[in-house]
């Protein structure tokens, strides 16, 4: 019975540690930020080789918070990614740079993680296309 009653306690203590804390007024506060990309695969087509591989991905904060990107990371060493550290304010647009290498031949499709405080956690872009050689 004591045992119980303990679990009961720490249980408690523990949801409350957890919970939602009230704001001004008894309000509880729900404001997010939530980034929305204009497209989230860009399809470079097929290109020639060492062409400019530069494309960008442009988002809005559609939220009620400031967005803020802490990393980027791309699937290989081939795509570079590019973004500013400075915060997103609700409503305004960024943009997301991602030059691809093209001296490779051949299909390509690289996905790019953008982890940020966005409602969803991490966001999965890719780039796709096909590099030909010069003639």
């Amino acid at each position: 019975m004591k045992r119980t009653f303990n679990i009961a306690i720490l249980l408690v203590l523990t949801l409350s540690f957890f919970s939602v804390a009230p704001t001004e007024y008894g309000k509880y506060s729900t404001k997010v930020a939530i980034v929305k990309f204009k497209t989230e695969v860009i399809d470079y087509g097929t290109i020639t080789q060492h062409s400019d591989g530069t494309r960008l991905f442009l988002f809005t904060n559609t939220g009620d918070e400031p967005l803020l990107i802490t990393k980027v990371k791309t699937s290989c060493g081939c795509t570079v990614p590019s973004y500013s550290k400075a915060p997103i304010q609700p409503g305004e647009t960024g943009e997301l740079s991602i030059k691809y290498d093209t001296k490779r031949l051949g299909a390509f499709i690289k996905t790019i993680t953008v982890t940020s405080n966005s409602e969803g956690g991490n966001k999965i872009l890719k780039i796709k296309g096909k590099i030909v050689a010069a003639k």
